[in-house]
């Protein structure tokens, strides 16, 4: 039996807090002993409830069923995001988790799709994804070909329970307390152990930071300062609140643009989740809890409650024996519902660099550019769908139309308008397909495409294009509804 060396200690628990507590317990249980110390005074943000299907393979690693993750949680699935008003005050479109139409030997789907245009088949880009079609028909399965992409909502509260009972099955010791200090070594500055309110000292070789936004080890404790990006991101807070369902539960999350931020809605098995994400250069408080009540449908549950933040990231994930999780390593915003995701992406980072001795300057540095270069792909991607906007009906928007965005981005945009090509590296969230469906949901319709794509002769097109679109619906016909599939669930 191996015997157990390194003592992981993680401040904060949450989703973030439990989430690593279950994949380290689990992955790491005979090499690291696992504590995760948590206050049931302080209260967690617990709004993050919608995510993107890499959650799939999380659960996988860690071996948890998929139905009892779905009976535990309220959880529904989702298929993708509706999105009203973003391109312009009319606009609508569907950022799905599929593949676009069927790509060719010398590009992606998005050129023959253009061609298509010029001929006048005029049918919308993002129908040609199953999960589009499913979603807006309400329709879910699995098991199905082609396989639907999909992730979930679910309460965030009741997967934090769930994680725990998980968590604590695999070794994990939950330390009940307030953290009134933190102690660290005079010489290296490395934390060596956290105190709670009662006095008790719970030592550690490694700390994992899940304390929010305040980052109460990463940054109140280590100083790592912080990277600010409301420049480009200018919705500073949000307004959340929970209602009643009062339609069946829709296997996709709800995007609404207002003049001065954005709304959402996450139709969960029970109830639905609902806020209003917003500037504070633009609307006061006030300003988002009326359009929260006003166009939230269905009965409250809870009393709003205002959220704070400013987006951006820590100038380090990983400073010293700490790595910071969840919030505490910085916040980008709700958008396209990766704060989860990067969670995750976080703890299976440094579960390949976990450091065996404190010779871990190498795997501190690789983590922390790894890290810097996802995050900027996310963040272009958010600032993408403010950027590419014709909405006339106020100076947030005009703003973010006529600001200078990232130069990656600036390059990324150019080129797609030119020439409808897109690049990606391997490592990038965001595939193709989720650019594509974005920027020319938003209006962004190239201006020119590949010209291999005017090779196909122009009836096999039609057939190509029509046939494609056709056979997606007959398929989506065949479906149960999501609400009939969900009925099976534990059955």
């Amino acid at each position: 039996m191996v015997t157990r060396s390194l003592n992981l200690v993680i401040v904060g628990g949450g989703t973030a807090g439990w989430m690593a507590a279950a994949a380290f317990g689990k992955m790491l249980k005979d090499q690291v002993n696992v504590t995760l110390v948590e206050s049931d005074n302080v209260p967690t943000v617990g709004v993050g409830e919608a995510t993107i299907p890499p959650l799939q393979g999380f659960h996988r690693l860690l071996g948890i069923d998929e139905n009892e993750f779905l009976l535990a949680t309220n959880g529904t699935f989702k298929l993708g995001i509706d999105f009203a008003g973003w391109g312009d005050e009319r606009s609508h479109y569907f950022h799905s988790f599929g593949s676009t139409g069927k790509g060719f030997w010398a590009g992606d789907f998005q050129h023959i799709w253009l061609r298509g245009l010029k001929h006048g088949i005029k049918r919308d880009f993002s129908g040609y994804a199953p999960e589009t079609q499913a979603a807006l028909a309400g329709k879910f399965a699995k098991g199905v070909k082609p396989e639907l992409g999909y992730a979930y909502h679910l309460d965030a509260g009741l997967y934090a329970k769930f994680l725990r009972k998980f968590s604590e099955g695999h070794g994990v010791v939950r330390k009940e307390g307030f953290v009134e200090g933190v102690l660290q070594d005079e010489t290296t500055a490395n934390i060596t152990g956290v105190q709670l309110k009662s006095g008790e000292i719970i030592n550690g070789d490694f700390f994992i930071d899940c304390s929010g936004f305040q980052g109460l080890l990463i940054e109140k404790t280590l100083h790592t300062g912080y990277e600010d990006w409301s420049h480009w991101l200018l919705c500073d807070r949000a307004v959340a609140m929970q209602t009643e369902l009062a339609v069946a539960p829709k296997p996709y999350t709800q995007s609404t643009a207002y003049d001065g931020g954005w709304r959402w809605r996450i139709p969960l098995q029970n109830r639905a989740g609902n806020g209003v994400v917003y500037s504070s250069k633009y609307w006061s408080d006030d300003q988002a809890l009326a359009v929260l009540k006003r166009d939230a449908t269905g009965t409250p549950i809870n009393e709003p409650r205002v959220i704070p933040f400013r987006p951006g990231r820590r100038h380090q994930g990983w400073k010293n024996n700490c790595v910071a999780l969840g919030l505490a390593s910085g916040f980008i915003e709700p958008l396209e519902s990766t704060s989860i995701h990067l969670i995750m992406t976080v703890i299976m980072r440094f579960l390949l660099l976990f450091p065996k001795d404190a010779r871990y300057d190498s795997l501190r540095d690789e983590y922390n550019r790894q890290l810097k270069l996802e995050l900027e792909d996310v963040r272009d991607f958010i600032i993408a769908h403010y950027k590419v906007n014709a909405r006339e009906d106020g100076g947030f928007w005009r703003h973010c139309r006529e600001m200078n965005v990232p130069a990656t981005l600036s390059h990324r945009l150019a080129l797609f308008k030119a020439t409808a090509q897109l690049f990606r590296s391997a490592d990038e969230l965001f595939r193709v397909d989720s650019w594509t469906q974005v920027l020319i949901g938003q209006g962004l319709v190239p201006e020119g495409y590949s010209l291999a794509a005017d090779q196909m002769p122009e009836k096999d097109l039609r057939d190509f294009l029509n046939g494609h679109y056709e056979g997606i619906s007959q398929f989506v016909e065949k479906m149960p509804t999501q609400s009939e599939y969900l009925k099976h669930i534990g059955g």
